[in-house]
């Protein structure tokens, strides 16, 4: 080999070589994402608004966390535990993702959290998935929670319900899952305390089309249903509901009267002003950060809703928080992402409604707010808040006694005939 092909050899070696650590450093200063909610079946609706609120999170840092570039990597779950988990998997064994985002259902993110626990390496911030068990029972160590659960977000709606809108007896209709189970426990907790009856229960698959056996069942002798359906099982239930003749004022959900619901349109829909509800977030709030965050939405999102959604919020949160906890440690995640752990157990996360802590199982703790369904002047319905109940725990704010001696809700815990 003569001397000048020697020169070249070694010029494109050392050309090879920096092109290899350009590429190398180029992936480090990326960080992958992967952002998981329902696109399909009944919470289809909600799932899109997830996403343009997870969207709407990263906008507003120009796409740049910790000083990386972050790569949002999207997939797509029908509220079923297993499908949850595939696209799970897929995203953190095949599309490497370093954080995951999601889910979006109840039993999803059980699911999910049990999974999380053979991947070490990741850390796993929920979507909007509202079931208690997910972090209150074996909860995992890279599972985090920046949303208070489907319990506490119905904490004082049942004293609402009975001392203000004096309904001392109801029935309940509710989708048979793990959601609802958190949702029932977190009203029936406070309003069967009081002295309210719950004399009627009436569990219904998720994703159900017909409810007219369920409606020719429930009683006449109440004052209120207690209707905890979310999305299309909701539309399907008002609109049958009015069909069948159905007058009984309703107490909602968090996501019977969301806006993924409200603007459906039908005669029922009237009926639904002045229904009280509860949630993590309302409508209505007065703050300039809460304004500053609908206005936001809706100039990023012309084909959103009237106003996000509680799935939009609670998605953009739990992304505010996993960027912010970027931010804290400058994007550093060795060693198992141990100090972007630590910066998120101890973030004190601001929301447009309020601020959120973590607790000892990295679930939040943060308001709830008491609402009615009402008209603006453009004919667009809307959460108006009438009560704020402020730093509200996982045990609904009873002691570890009382709480554990009523048990974790389901089918029939709590009760009150």
């Amino acid at each position: 080999m003569t001397k000048r092909m020697t020169t070249l050899v070694g010029l494109l070696a050392g050309a090879a070589v920096a092109t290899v650590l350009s590429a190398a450093a180029q992936a480090q200063e990326t960080i992958k994402i992967g952002l998981l909610a329902t696109l399909e079946g009944p919470f289809a609706a909600g799932g899109q608004d997830g996403m343009r609120g997870a969207e709407l999170a990263l906008k507003e840092k120009n796409g740049m966390a910790g000083g990386k570039k972050i790569e949002i990597i999207k997939a797509s779950s029908d509220a079923k535990p297993d499908v949850a988990v595939n696209a799970t998997r897929k995203l953190v064994e095949q599309d490497k993702v370093q954080i995951m985002v999601g889910p979006l259902s109840g039993s999803e993110g059980i699911a999910v959290k049990d999974y999380s626990k053979s991947q070490p390496g990741v850390t796993f911030i929920n979507g909007s998935s509202g079931a208690q068990g997910t972090t209150l029972v074996n909860p995992s160590p890279n599972f985090y929670r920046f949303n208070t659960d489907g319990a506490q977000w119905m904490v004082g709606l049942g004293d609402y319900a009975l001392n203000d809108k004096k309904y001392k007896k109801m029935a309940l209709i509710a989708e048979d899952y793990s959601f609802p189970y958190s949702q029932v426990q977190g009203f029936m907790a406070g309003y069967c305390k009081l002295g309210g009856k719950i004399t009627h229960k009436a569990w219904v698959p998720l994703g159900g089309k017909d409810y007219s056996s369920v409606i020719s069942k429930l009683p006449t002798d109440v004052d209120a249903l207690l209707v905890v359906l979310g999305g299309a099982d909701a539309v399907n239930f008002l609109s049958q509901y009015e069909q069948a003749g159905g007058d009984k004022p309703m107490v909602g959900g968090s996501i019977t009267v969301d806006q993924t619901v409200l603007n459906f349109k039908g005669k029922r829909r009237e009926s639904l002003l002045g229904t009280p509800a509860a949630g993590p977030m309302a409508d209505s709030i007065d703050t300039p950060e809460w304004k500053k965050f609908v206005a936001d939405y809706k100039a990023n999102f012309k084909d959103g809703f009237p106003s996000p959604s509680l799935f939009a919020f609670v998605y953009y949160i739990n992304m505010k928080a996993a960027l912010d906890g970027l931010d804290a440690v400058k994007g550093d995640l060795s060693n198992n992402q141990a100090k972007y752990r630590e910066a998120l157990q101890n973030l004190k996360l601001k929301t447009p409604a309020g601020d959120i802590t973590l607790d000892e199982n990295r679930q939040a703790i943060g308001p709830t707010f008491i609402t009615e369904v009402a008209k603006g002047a453009d004919g667009t319905f809307y959460n108006k808040v009438v009560k704020t109940i402020p730093s509200v725990n996982q045990r609904l704010n009873l002691s570890k006694e009382e709480f554990d001696k009523m048990g974790l809700g389901s089918r029939d815990v709590p009760s009150c005939p």
